[in-house]
C-alpha cells in the first residue's frame, strides 16, 4: 500500500543551488588545504616554505590551516551543519592573516574579497532557505482527495 502523500518534499531551485554552492566552495577549500600541506612539507614553493624553515607565526597559521581547510571540506560537501561553522573558522584565520596582520604574512587582498563573498552568497542563500520555508509552511495542506 502507498502512502497517500509523500513523506520527503521535493527540493527547489534553490535547494539545490545551495547544495552546488557548498559543493564549489568545499572544492576550494580541500585545494586550499593541499595547498597549505604542499607548502609545509616542501612540495611546493621549491621547499623555501617547509615547516622547519617558517617562523613562529607562519608555523601556527599554516599548521592549523592545513589541518581545518580540509575537514571544512568535508563538511560542506556533505552539507552537515558543522561544515559552514569550520569554515568561518578558516576563512576567519585566514582574513586575520592577510587582512589585519599584512606585516607579518603578507598582503593578500583577493583571498579577503573572496572570502567576504562566499560569506554574503552564503547569508543570501540562508535568507532565501529561511522565506521559502516560511512560504511552505503558511501553505495549506490539504490530504482529502
Amino acid at each position: 500500500m502507498e502512502p497517500d502523500s509523500s513523506a520527503i518534499p521535493k527540493s527547489t531551485l534553490t535547494d539545490i543551488l545551495f547544495v552546488v554552492f557548498l559543493r564549489l566552495i568545499a572544492i576550494a577549500c580541500f585545494w586550499l588545504g593541499l595547498q597549505y600541506w604542499s607548502m609545509l612539507v616542501g612540495y611546493s614553493l621549491a621547499g623555501q616554505a617547509r615547516f622547519d624553515l617558517l617562523n613562529l607565526p607562519w608555523k601556527v597559521a599554516s599548521a592549523g590551516l592545513a589541518v581545518v581547510f580540509p575537514v571544512a571540506a568535508l563538511g560542506l560537501w556533505l552539507t552537515v551543519s558543522w561544515g559552514p561553522v569550520i569554515w568561518v573558522l578558516a576563512a576567519g584565520g585566514q582574513t586575520l592573516m592577510y587582512g589585519l596582520w599584512p606585516q607579518i604574512f603578507g598582503s593578500n587582498l583577493l583571498i579577503v574579497i573572496l572570502h567576504g563573498c562566499v560569506a554574503v552568497l552564503y547569508c543570501a542563500f540562508r535568507i532565501l532557505l529561511w522565506l521559502e520555508k516560511r512560504r511552505r509552511q503558511q501553505q495549506v495542506m490539504v490530504d482529502l482527495p
